[in-house]
């Protein structure tokens, strides 16, 4: 399994000194993948429905963009993956973003996973002009327009909500045939779309416990769509709160094992801080103490 984490892009650390430095460091230390997640604004009403409790920052809050940042990792680093936990799909014209990804593809030398996510946020969506209530078929449609782009030499695509005609669309991804997507979400309708449209799934902030149930819920939804499970690559992106890596290293290691068990191939920790000494200080920990004993168990 191997182990990646997350870029310092919000609140203090939201600097270029932090990122650069953050990013080279992991690199060093041999971590698999640097991660962004993505809000473009900060609505001041409807945090109360973010899917963990109440969204954790103030609306003031510097958060860098995250396309930028992956484009900016992209020429400070040589050989770490980049991906993203996850870009919502509806915050950008699609041709547009896939535009954005093809580039960060090349910039990066085919380095990019494309995580991606339908989105929870009734106001940021309104922020951004963008429908809400139909982002999932819009979302599915996205994905479709992507591997169109990425892959024909005279992209042609006719669907309820886009169509491109008579356009060039250049350069194609350095990864063939297109950037891995990994669909994030823990809904049937996620699940659904990981298994029909995607190349791995993204799971978040699940316990062993429920990971196993939702893997059981993917098997099942593969099954009914004749695809076999080996063919996605299964990823978690958990967050680790300060208490969770110093009460007791032996009992996070223990849970990490309990996720490589279950036979994730990829595992991105989250532990963004508003200091970037205690980030460094995690990412050694993890780099040389956590890191062997996953290879090890």
């Amino acid at each position: 399994m191997e182990l990646g984490c997350h870029l310092p892009t919000q609140g203090p650390v939201a600097t270029r000194e932090a990122l650069v430095s953050f990013a080279r460091l992991a690199e060093a230390r041999q971590l698999a993948s640097l991660w962004v997640s993505d809000h473009v604004v900060f609505p001041t009403r409807g945090a109360i429905h973010y899917p963990g409790g109440r969204f954790p920052h103030s609306p003031q809050t510097p958060y860098l963009e995250a396309v930028t940042v992956l484009a900016a990792a992209a020429l400070c680093t040589e050989r770490v993956r980049l991906g993203s936990s996850v870009l919502i799909l509806g915050h950008r014209n699609p041709v547009v973003m896939a535009k954005m990804l093809a580039t960060i593809d090349v910039l990066s030398n085919g380095r990019l996973i494309c995580g991606v996510g339908v989105g929870w946020w009734r106001e940021e969506f309104a922020a951004l002009g963008v429908p809400f209530a139909d982002r999932g078929r819009r979302a599915d449609e996205m994905l479709r327009l992507f591997k169109v782009l990425w892959t024909e030499e005279a992209p042609r695509f006719e669907g309820e909500f886009y169509r491109v005609h008579d356009i060039g669309f250049a350069p194609k991804p350095v990864q063939k045939p297109h950037p891995p997507l990994w669909i994030g979400g823990h809904s049937q309708a996620a699940l659904r779309r990981a298994v029909g449209l995607g190349d791995g799934w993204h799971a978040s902030n699940l316990s062993p416990a429920e990971l196993r149930q939702h893997l059981e819920q993917l098997q099942r939804v593969a099954d009914i769509a004749g695809r076999p499970l080996a063919q996605l690559t299964l990823s978690l992106r958990l967050r680790l709160p300060p208490e969770m890596v110093e009460d007791s290293r032996q009992a996070l290691i223990d849970r990490l094992c309990a996720y490589k068990a279950l036979g994730l191939s990829h595992l991105v920790l989250d532990f963004r801080r508003d200091d970037l000494a205690q980030m460094l200080e995690t990412l050694d920990f993890l780099a040389t103490e956590v890191a062997p004993a996953l290879q090890a168990a």
